[in-house]
């Protein structure tokens, strides 16, 4: 049997001698690689915490200690330390999660996926360890150095240098990328230490020499806030830390478990907030992985594991129609700029920077500060393209409310994989953003059901230079085209059915993007059953246009469809439209429950929901 398949928890990792856990983390990149290649996930990341991982099982006591990983695609290796081996569903419904969750294991505290929280977690924990008089108890974070650029991080690493009595570890992995290269000052000057010659003899002295002392023995730190005069001046990033009040230790190989692990006990040994920075590589011990520059392997679907291509190749999605117009409309619109938090090549981006690399801004993990970064660029003359996935946008909401629709300024955001997104869980899923949307003063939304009215959304965007405007569009590739019958004002009718019928009762189905074709096919269904169905699809959803208000009064019914929330959402929006007119139409709405949803694919996800066009016919004629 293989070390691997006797480990069942920590207890079991500290039993290993030296030799036997580094076989260990061997034998857990060759199950990485084997096991991710057929449900796909998260490979890169997990692939360059393995020895980090580990030393960390070796060094303290999970759970009782809590491990906090930011973000939390990079805990794979925790979970095959604590006993969850079965990677068989993995981030399938039923089986495990592609991120720390609190229903899998004790082990985990934080689900953490939406990323540079994990300081601020672990400093609440130490806080309250303390005040409770839990001393021989450490919170421990693991933030990439990508999570560091988020502005909550920096506030959370001020806020710990204020006490030096919280038993705090904080772990750097250092990989250089989140995404894409990690971007800015901090990002400089960690790559600076990366590829300096000193750097580089300093790990090989410290690998030399750090077996031969104990804990803390002679390693001469000055109350760690490093080398001794002459060695700390060399490999330690000065003043960035210590001055904020937080002991330092680092850098160290995070590939070598021995400097990993007398690094850990070092910090250990310390009451107060300790900052350990370990070097990683991505990708580590995966060939295709690391030679990959593109970062194709951060997350992976299925791929063959001897080369790392897909197993399926990827069909043209919504992602690239983006990439492509907005080149088109940079190459006419001089003022257009683009902004990306981290994500270059994620949202699509990446034509744009190559074509425009002067008019392109990664802020690093920062949605905040890239929208009121655009607020600043509309009022000096530009219109900036904001690119995200859509739940990042939760976290810049202050900033849309306050800084862009308060100052009308000209900003548009394209929010990426918009509704249901499954696999990678609660977090993920971009079902949010239209209840947020609508109560922003001002505000337009499009909701695009086909690549033409993708380019036609984005393209009428652009124009608005004195409100926010937002695109949103799913994940994945994109269906075939769904051309309007007739357009009503600025409603696209898409479909009409029963029509001979004339007395029937009628039924007017409003579809809002990706819901459309469910729409036409219930539409059908309930045809069928004998009344007159209209659908309609209208691409501009917030605010309720005016033509959809006046249509909409001359049916008997109305039902609506909508992958976000149901309650505050778009057709709960032209309920209340309706109503302040004197159209009182009874209105069904369809969408997602106020409740985070568990990972599942997105069919289980819209079957478990009531969102299948037989489920909603079923509905329809039902009521």
């Amino acid at each position: 049997m293989s070390l691997l398949e006797h480990v069942n928890s920590p207890e079991d990792v500290k039993k290993l001698s030296r030799e036997q856990a580094v076989q260990l983390a061997q034998e857990i990149r060759e199950y990485l690689v084997h096991s991710v290649s057929k449900t796909g996930g998260h490979l890169g990341p997990n692939l360059g915490v393995v020895e980090l991982s580990i030393a960390m099982h070796r060094v303290f006591n999970s759970p009782k200690d809590t491990f906090i990983f930011d973000t939390g695609h990079q805990s794979y290796v925790h979970k095959l330390l604590t006993g969850r081996t079965d990677f068989t569903d993995l981030r399938k419904k039923g089986g495990l999660s592609g991120y720390p969750s609190r229903t899998e294991s004790e082990h985990d505290v934080v689900e953490n996926s939406h990323a540079s929280t994990a300081i601020s977690w672990a400093d609440g924990i130490a806080k309250a360890n303390a005040l409770q008089g839990a001393d021989d108890r450490h919170a421990v974070a693991v933030i990439g150095d990508g999570a560091l650029t988020g502005g909550m991080a920096w506030e959370a690493l001020n806020n710990v240098s204020e006490n030096d009595d919280r038993r705090l570890v904080v772990i750097v992995n250092d990989n250089g990328r989140s995404y894409s290269p990690t971007i800015g000052g901090l990002a400089r000057h960690l790559d600076a230490l990366r590829t300096s010659r000193q750097y580089e003899g300093m790990l090989s002295w410290g690998k030399k020499t750090l077996p031969r002392f104990g804990v803390p023995g002679q390693m001469l730190y000055d109350g760690l806030h490093g080398f001794k005069k002459g060695v700390k001046n060399i490999i330690r990033p000065q003043g960035w830390f210590e001055d904020l009040g937080i002991k330092y230790i680092g850098p160290v190989d995070g590939h070598d478990l021995e400097q990993v692990e007398h690094a850990l006990n070092l910090a250990k040994q310390f009451n107060g907030p300790v900052l350990v920075h370990a070097i990683t590589e991505k990708g580590r011990g995966y060939k295709p992985a690391e030679q990959d520059i593109a970062d194709r392997f951060h997350a992976v679907g299925q791929i063959h594991p001897e080369t790392g291509l897909p197993v399926a190749p990827s069909r043209f999605g919504w992602t690239s129609v983006f990439a492509d117009e907005i080149v088109k409309i940079g190459r006419k619109r001089h003022d257009v700029v683009a902004i990306t938090a981290a994500m270059l090549e994620p949202v699509g981006l990446a034509p744009f920077q190559r074509a425009f690399p002067h008019r392109t801004f990664d802020v690093g993990i920062a949605e905040q500060h890239a929208a009121t970064s655009a607020a600043g660029m509309a009022f000096s003359g530009l219109h900036p393209v904001v690119a995200l996935y859509a739940t990042f946008l939760n976290r810049a909401f202050d900033q849309v409310l306050m800084d862009v629709a308060l100052h009308k300024a000209g900003v548009t955001f394209m929010l990426d994989r918009a509704g249901i997104t499954g696999d990678d869980g609660a977090s993920h899923n971009g079902m949010w953003d239209m209840a947020l949307m609508r109560i922003v003063p001002g505000l337009q939304l499009a909701a695009p059901r086909d690549e033409d009215t993708l380019r036609q959304a984005l393209n009428e965007a652009v124009e608005v230079s004195d409100a926010p405007t937002v695109v949103r569009y799913p994940k994945g590739a994109m269906g075939e085209p769904i051309p309007a019958l007739e357009t009503v004002g600025d409603l696209d009718v898409v479909g009409r059915f029963g029509v001979e019928n004339e007395s029937a009762q009628s039924i007017l189905f409003v579809a809002v993007g990706a819901m459309v074709p469910t729409a036409l096919t219930a539409a059908e269904k309930v045809a069928g059953q004998g009344f007159r169905v209209t659908v309609v699809s209208p691409v501009w959803v917030l605010p309720t246009s005016q033509s959809l208000v006046d249509e909409a009064g001359a049916y008997d019914r109305i039902v609506t469809l909508e992958d976000g929330l149901a309650k505050g959402g778009v057709g709960a929006l032209l309920a209340e439209d309706l109503a302040s007119v004197g159209h009182h139409v009874p209105v069904q709405t369809f969408g997602l429950p106020t409740e985070f949803l568990d990972h599942a694919s997105r069919a289980q996800v819209v079957e478990e929901y009531g969102l299948t066009a037989e489920q909603i016919a079923h509905s329809v004629l039902e009521r």
